[in-house]
């Protein structure tokens, strides 16, 4: 018989112990549903916690240098910019003060948050009118409610009063100008006027001789339009006369029917010369009128019987559309009869293997303790 009461093997014990506790360790991570679907790996993230302190360390220290390579730089700059020194000065200090001022290690962002002193050194909500919080959102000072209110309207009415001796010395210089334009307007007009006059009179004595050969040309034309029409008058009675004899000779009034013959064909005539068709013409289209007639009739009697053949065939056709249509019906009744039988064979036999798979297969129904033995242990 073995012993039960023998001395405990304490590393054997140990390392049973490690086992069981990195078993309950792996169960809380699987079992863990926020642990097992995102996946925290906490090393890894103490060790980027690490590199970030450390990057923060090294910006930091890059700051410093850069902090103190633009002191040297505007050291420099100062020297340089001499003939910039009443407006250098003020950037310059501003910027030392806003360094010596903002850029401490307990005017950070989060200082404020775990300051024990905070309550001590708060302030009111305005110190000045140039309090930077004071901004348009904070609702402290509106217009007209600075602290310097009584000096700013004395700035304003000096202001008004020498905007306003400006305005009187430039409306002065402006009336001065006025005048000195108006003295040299009236002489431009002077002189214009004098002007003037000299274009009228010579104007006058060109448009006098203007008109004195304007007269004599008139005349001259005259004597010559009188000439001009007395030699056409002559010739319009010499062309009558001619135009006279020539219709009276014409074939218009002597009816040639060859008048009437047109250039674009021998069967085209002139309408306005035509003087009717002779007996041979007549003739000639009543002959074809009636041999046209018995060609309609021909044509008539050729349509008729080609009808007449179109009827016989379409007829014929319907005729066997419906004997063919009648055989379709009779052997889709046959196909729907037999589709009818196997759809009942069909349902017969799923009926069967469903009473099989119910009384035979599907007999046994697991029970809330079958799924109780999973999810035990972690493997």
């Amino acid at each position: 018989m073995h012993k039960l009461d023998g001395p405990v093997d304490l590393k054997e014990a140990a390392i049973i112990a490690r086992r069981r506790d990195v078993e309950v360790q792996r169960k809380n991570r699987v079992f863990n549903t926020r642990v097992r679907t995102i996946g925290i790996d906490q090393q890894a993230l103490d060790a980027q916690v690490q590199d970030r302190k450390l990057q923060e360390g090294t910006e930091a220290s890059k700051h410093a240098a850069y902090a103190k390579d633009l002191i040297r730089h505007d050291q420099t700059m100062c020297l340089l910019d001499e003939r910039y020194k009443h407006d250098m000065i003020n950037l310059n200090k501003a910027i030392s003060e806003f360094r010596l001022a903002y850029q401490k290690p307990e005017t950070r962002r989060e200082f404020d948050l775990n300051d024990p002193q905070a309550l001590k050194k708060d302030v009111p909500a305005r110190i000045s009118d140039n309090d930077p919080r004071c901004t348009v959102s904070s609702i402290q000072m509106f217009t007209g409610e600075d602290l310097n209110r009584q000096e700013r309207i004395r700035r304003q009415q000096e202001q008004i009063r020498e905007w306003s001796f400006e305005q009187q010395q430039e409306l002065k210089n402006a009336l001065e100008e006025q005048k000195l334009a108006d003295k040299f307007y009236d002489k431009n007009r002077t002189a214009l006027d004098r002007r003037v006059c000299e274009l009228q009179q010579m104007e006058e004595d060109t448009r006098r001789a203007v008109t004195v050969a304007t007269k004599d040309f008139n005349r001259a034309q005259a004597t010559e339009k009188a000439t001009r029409q007395k030699l056409e008058e002559q010739n319009v009675q010499e062309d009558n006369l001619i135009e006279i004899e020539n219709h009276l000779h014409s074939d218009l009034l002597t009816e040639n029917p060859k008048q009437a013959l047109s250039a674009f064909g021998p069967n085209r005539v002139i309408v306005d010369r035509w003087k009717g068709m002779t007996q041979d013409q007549v003739d000639d289209i009543i002959q074809k009128q009636k041999q046209q007639v018995q060609e309609r009739k021909r044509l008539e009697e050729e349509e008729r019987q080609r009808n007449a053949e179109w009827d016989r065939l379409r007829i014929n056709d319907a005729r066997a559309s419906v004997l063919l249509e009648r055989h379709q019906q009779r052997v889709q009744r046959q196909l729907r009869k037999e589709m009818d039988c196997q759809n009942m064979l069909l349902c017969k036999n799923h009926k069967e293997r469903e009473r099989f798979l119910k009384n035979e297969v599907y007999v046994n129904v697991p029970t809330a303790k079958y799924f109780d033995q999973f999810n035990t242990t972690s493997r």
